[in-house]
């Protein structure tokens, strides 16, 4: 009796294989259209940089700008925030963080000089932690930049993320030092989200603690979120940093805020973004 054999022949090709490959292959070609995107993004400057307004909740007054930089055609990235998701994944990240931080500091000074103002305003700016960590990194150069916008490094702050984690607290504190000796001041962003630590404030020391949208949102009808700021406005006030509320978008958020003693605010309730310099207004008088 003759046994038969279901087996398929030795060149066909398995089809989860086949469309494997074809996933792969489709992904390679991705991965070096970004990357020509990012390159020429870098090349001819395809960045609108946005400023958006911190507001003096004692004062009433502008306190500084965020700056915030998007790339103008998103078509390969779909949005910003897979477009930055790209550029860490990259070894461009050394590159990119230089370029948006001159970026932001020259189109500064220009809208600064438009807007016909003898106000210093702070200009926070976004910086990767590792930036300041690379051995290839001058920090020369940004002071040099300073004295030629006539910018005085007191009044920029670098705004650190702790999602991109800090892997060695003591030498980053020393490196956050020599620059805190040149003038510049320091903020912990994303502060209440769930990636930040008590250990980062405590090894960073620094000067401004950004609230996370989502511990903002709502908060004056959340008790867990309100006794959350609690902590943090304790922390603060022993350590003599000032605590800055990101994402206020209702009158009601801003007045619990204003209430507890929370020294700054920033949000679309208060100013959104622009090319310009727009300053901020009190949303519960405006």
């Amino acid at each position: 009796m003759k046994t038969f054999v279901n087996s398929k022949p030795n060149n066909s090709i398995d089809f989860k294989e086949m469309m494997q490959r074809f996933l792969l292959k489709n992904s390679m070609i991705r991965h070096l259209s970004r990357s020509i995107a990012l390159k020429n993004i870098i090349a001819q400057e395809a960045m609108n940089t946005y400023f958006q307004p911190i507001y003096d909740v004692k004062s009433n007054t502008t306190f500084g700008f965020e700056a915030l930089n998007r790339p103008i055609a998103l078509k390969l990235f779909q949005s910003a925030d897979i477009f930055y998701e790209f550029v860490g994944q990259t070894d461009k990240v050394f590159l990119f963080e230089c370029f948006c931080r001159n970026l932001s500091l020259v189109r500064y000074h220009k809208k600064w000089l438009n807007y016909n103002t003898t106000k210093d305003f702070t200009l926070f700016i976004n910086i990767h932690p590792n930036v300041l960590l690379d051995k290839n990194y001058h920090s020369g150069e940004t002071r040099a930049l300073l004295e030629k916008l006539n910018i005085s490094p007191e009044q920029v702050v670098f705004e650190l993320t702790e999602r991109s984690a800090v892997g060695d607290f003591e030498e980053f504190a020393r490196v956050l030092s020599h620059y805190r000796s040149q003038g510049y001041r320091i903020a912990v962003d994303d502060v209440g989200s769930g990636y930040n630590s008590l250990k980062t404030l405590i090894y960073l020391k620094p000067e401004f603690i950004k609230l996370d949208r989502s511990l903002i949102q709502n908060i004056d009808q959340h008790k867990a979120q309100q006794q959350l700021l609690t902590v943090i406005l304790n922390y603060a006030i022993e350590s003599g940093t000032k605590v800055i509320a990101e994402g206020i978008e209702t009158k009601a958020e801003y007045e619990f805020i204003q209430s507890v003693g929370v020294h700054y605010a920033q949000g679309y309730a208060i100013g959104r973004p622009y090319e310009d310099l727009i300053e901020g207004s009190n949303p519960i008088s405006g």
